[in-house]
């Protein structure tokens, strides 16, 4: 079984700005909503644990499980550019993303969902048929695009759809479909 978190609140979130790379530790609400859902999956034993490397998702991962995180840099959050930290309601978007016309140094969509299926294809290849229980934390993007590996993209290619709430999660297993 693959558990799914989205790190909890910081106050980038809070503060309905966009976050992404420049991204902050949990915040007080979002150190509660860890040990909340540390609560609720307190009776799993996680045989690994999975982030990426922005320290609100190693926070989130490491609170809930007590266990060292693998670090790894394809679960890290979509590159907003020069849209990060920019208040969301003044950022012009495309769809999901922040304009790229507009705002520098925005990831491509396809080269985002492209790393983070190749670790999940590695993941599958490594620990598909073993029964081991995972968790991975990341970001609404991660979390969402982690979904649409095993839900399929959406027609509308918006994968945030299947992301999880801000301290929450989801669980897939590999025999659900993968690739």
């Amino acid at each position: 079984m693959i558990y799914v978190v989205r790190h909890g609140q910081t106050d980038l979130n809070k503060n309905r700005k966009m976050q992404g790379r420049i991204g902050l530790p949990l915040n007080e609400n979002g150190i509660e909503q860890a040990n909340a859902l540390k609560e609720k999956l307190q009776k799993v034993d996680f045989d690994i644990v999975f982030s990426s490397p922005q320290e609100r998702a190693v926070q989130t991962a490491e609170f809930i499980t007590g266990v060292r995180a693998v670090v790894d840099d394809r679960l890290d959050v979509f590159d907003l550019g020069e849209a990060d930290g920019l208040p969301v309601s003044e950022v012009k978007m495309v769809g999901s993303i922040p304009d790229p016309s507009i705002y520098k140094a925005i990831e491509e969509p396809t080269a985002f969902v492209s790393r983070v299926f190749d670790f999940m294809n590695e993941l599958e290849k490594q620990y598909g048929d073993t029964g081991l229980t995972i968790l991975i934390a990341g970001h609404r993007c991660t979390t969402g695009c982690i979904g649409a590996y095993f839900k399929g993209i959406p027609s509308d290619g918006n994968v945030l759809k299947y992301s999880s709430d801000t301290g929450d999660y989801k669980t897939y297993n590999f025999k659900q479909g993968g690739h």
